[in-house]
């Protein structure tokens, strides 16, 4: 039998996303390319560990009243329900009722950054959302309460210090409602994430990535299934 280490396991899965992150850090002298590369190395890592109930892609969202969400670094997003995902000039386009969580995702963590990243998330948690009831073999379920979305931020480094102290918690304090941040890496230091009475937890620990992907997870879990969405409200747009 092998000698298997799942502790081993683990930490190469952080060890490897952030060498890639402080790498593109490194390498990279252009912001713009920097931060594509960041994105890039996200998008991969929870394409690949997320269950595959879960899609995950850089978009925009959209609702059935036609306004739409500023672009997003990361959306998870639901595939075995949604009906359609558009695809426009490369773009993806990604219907309000289908999205589980966004996020930022930038080199640094800084005031202005965060609050960018609660704008951000705020333009997606304030669309329009259907939810139809559910016809079954006995009958209708009634229409399915709203899942909240999650909204964080991912990051290589943290402009505090320490990374993830007393000034980080002010600034993710600041948002309230739909600008909230309910959870965040910073891969070289830890990550964040906000508890149900509203305070933040920040959690220094060796494997903040590893750490970060379970917490996503598990919340995603505990999130269920999207609602289901009412085509029709979409449809009316073909005939205006």
């Amino acid at each position: 039998m092998a000698d298997w280490s799942l502790e081993v396991i683990l930490s190469s899965l952080h060890e490897d996303i952030q060498r890639r992150l402080a790498l593109a850090r490194e390498a990279l002298s252009h912001p713009v390319s920097k931060g594509d590369a960041s994105e890039k190395i996200w998008l991969e890592l929870l394409q690949t560990y997320l269950p595959e109930r879960y899609q995950v892609a850089k978009a925009f969202v959209v609702d059935s009243r036609g306004t739409f969400s500023e672009q997003m670094d990361v959306v998870v997003f639901d595939r075995q329900y949604s009906p359609f995902i558009f695809n426009f000039e490369g773009e993806l386009i990604i219907p309000a009722e289908s999205v589980y969580a966004v996020f930022e995702a930038k080199q640094t963590a800084n005031a202005g950054l965060v609050d960018y990243a609660q704008g951000k998330a705020a333009s997606v948690r304030k669309l329009h959302r259907t939810s139809l009831p559910i016809p079954h073999a006995g009958g209708t379920y009634p229409a399915k309460p709203l899942i909240p979305i999650i909204g964080g931020l991912l990051t290589l480094e943290s402009d505090w210090k320490p990374a993830l102290g007393s000034s980080f918690e002010k600034a993710l304090d600041t948002g309230k409602h739909d600008r909230q941040l309910d959870l965040g890496c910073v891969a070289s230091h830890g990550h964040f994430m906000r508890n149900d009475d509203g305070t933040y937890e920040m959690v220094n620990e060796g494997k903040p990535a590893t750490a970060f992907m379970f917490k996503l997870i598990s919340r995603l879990q505990f999130s269920g299934t999207v609602p289901m969405i009412d085509i029709d409200a979409y449809g009316e747009w073909l005939v205006k």
